[in-house]
C-alpha cells in the first residue's frame, strides 16, 4: 500500500472541521491525501472551511453538493470517485485524530479485510470548551485524558490504550455492528467491487452498515481496530432520524440476502470507465 485517501465528511460546522484538519496535518505518516466530502454546507460555511484547506501539507480536495437533506452516501461516493489512493479511510469532520492515527491504520491494513476503529465521545460542555479555546486535543498525553475522564468530560479512556491482540483482532470476521464511517478503513478495490455506498439510503442511518454487510457477503472480513485506532468525537445534536426506520428495514432485508453485494445506486454513476 502506498497512498491512503482520507475521506472527511462535513456539514455546516467549519470550527469542528478546523480541529479535524489540524489533527490530520500533524500526522506522523504524511503519505496520504485528504478529500473533504461536504454534504451541502452553506456558502459562508463552505468558504470558511475551504480556508483551512490552504494550510494542508498534503494534497487536499474539496467536494461539495447542494443541500438536499442528509446524503452522506452520495457525497462520500463523489469523494471516492476523485480519490487517488488504493486504500480508503473514512472519518467525520467532527473527529479529532491522534498523530499516529494514519500510521496505525496502515499497520493494521490486511488484504481481504476492512478495519473499523472506535471512538471516545466528548461531553456537550467540554466540546464547547474545546471549540472556544481551540484546544489541540490531538497533542495531549494520556494523563490528560485520564483527568478528563475523572471529570466526566469524556465517556472513556480505554479506547486510547494500545494492545497488540494479534489473532484476537480476527475473531469476529462477520460482525457488522458498530462499524461506522467516523472511523472505517477499506481497500479501494473492494469498495469499487461493492459499487460503493448505496444512495438509496437517504436521511440519517445505516448507509455505513449496509456497506459493511455487503462487504461481508462478498467475503471481506472484519479485522478489529479497537485498542489501536480511535478518534475523539465532538458532541453534536442528533441528526433528523425521520427516515431511520425505513433505512433499518432496508438494511434488514439486505442482511438476509447473501448474494446482494452490488449497490443499486452507487459510485458507478460518477465514473465514466466503470
Amino acid at each position: 500500500m502506498s497512498l491512503i485517501s482520507v475521506i472527511v465528511t462535513t456539514y455546516n460546522w467549519p470550527d469542528a472541521l478546523a480541529l479535524c484538519l489540524e489533527s490530520l496535518y500533524c500526522q506522523e505518516d504524511k503519505n496520504f491525501e485528504i478529500i473533504i466530502a461536504d454534504d451541502g454546507s452553506t456558502l459562508i460555511n463552505r468558504a470558511q472551511a475551504q480556508t483551512y484547506c490552504l494550510k494542508s501539507p498534503v494534497s487536499i480536495k474539496y467536494i461539495h453538493h447542494e443541500d438536499q437533506g442528509f446524503r452522506a452516501a452520495a457525497i462520500r461516493n463523489k469523494a471516492v470517485a476523485q480519490s487517488k489512493g488504493d486504500y480508503l479511510l473514512f472519518i467525520d469532520g467532527d473527529c479529532i485524530l491522534r498523530p499516529n492515527f494514519i500510521t496505525r491504520h496502515r499497520q493494521l491494513a490486511a488484504a481481504g479485510h476492512f478495519i473499523p476503529g472506535n471512538r471516545i465521545l466528548l461531553s456537550q460542555a467540554f466540546t464547547q470548551e474545546v471549540l472556544t479555546q481551540h484546544i489541540p486535543l490531538y497533542l495531549k498525553p494520556l494523563p490528560y485524558f485520564i483527568f478528563l475522564r475523572l471529570q466526566n468530560k469524556i465517556n472513556r479512556i480505554s479506547a486510547l490504550l494500545r494492545l497488540p491482540l494479534g489473532p484476537v483482532r480476527n475473531l469476529q470476521p462477520n460482525k457488522w455492528q458498530k462499524a461506522m464511517t467516523c472511523n472505517l478503513a477499506i481497500w479501494k478495490n473492494d469498495f469499487m467491487r461493492m459499487n460503493g455506498f448505496d444512495e438509496l439510503f437517504e436521511g440519517w442511518g445505516f448507509e455505513d452498515s449496509d456497506l459493511v454487510i455487503r462487504m461481508i457477503h462478498s467475503g471481506i472480513k472484519r479485522k478489529e481496530g479497537r485498542f489501536a485506532v480511535s478518534v475523539l468525537h465532538l458532541w453534536h445534536p442528533q441528526n433528523d432520524k425521520g427516515k431511520q426506520e425505513l433505512n433499518y428495514r432496508l438494511l434488514m432485508e439486505r442482511l438476509v440476502q447473501p448474494d446482494f453485494i452490488f449497490a443499486k445506486k452507487g459510485i458507478s454513476q460518477y465514473l465514466s470507465n466503470f
